[in-house]
């Protein structure tokens, strides 16, 4: 867990779970393959690549995010950057200032394969 008010610098890398409420400045990457899941909370704040297996983002992404699983963006989701998802559930009121693409099951393999 990221706590509300922390600040992290550099890569953050996790297996299984991670919440974050506070801010990270660098790339937040899940080890392994797409059995963890990322919660970016409403008080939150990234600036970086945000990729992990099911990722639940609530707060600010500035940076590409991709989801290897589940992508769920949630009303208070802002996103600046290009977005990569096998599945994707958004809420209203949820921004994305970017592209959305769909990964075909090749590249998810390769995605997970490179972890």
């Amino acid at each position: 867990m990221v706590g509300e008010g922390a600040l992290f610098e550099g890569t953050l890398r996790f297996s299984d779970g991670l919440r974050i409420d506070g801010e990270v400045l660098g790339d937040v990457l899940a080890l392994g393959g797409s059995n963890n899941m990322l919660f970016i909370s409403e008080k939150a704040k990234v600036n970086g690549t945000v990729k992990a297996g099911h990722v639940i983002i609530n707060g600010a992404v500035n940076g590409p995010v991709i989801s290897t699983k589940m992508l769920e963006l949630q009303s208070r989701a802002h996103i600046q950057g290009d977005i990569r998802y096998v599945a994707l559930e958004m809420h209203q009121g949820a921004v994305i200032e970017g592209a959305l693409n769909k990964m075909t099951d090749e590249e998810k393999v390769a995605l997970i394969a490179s972890n």
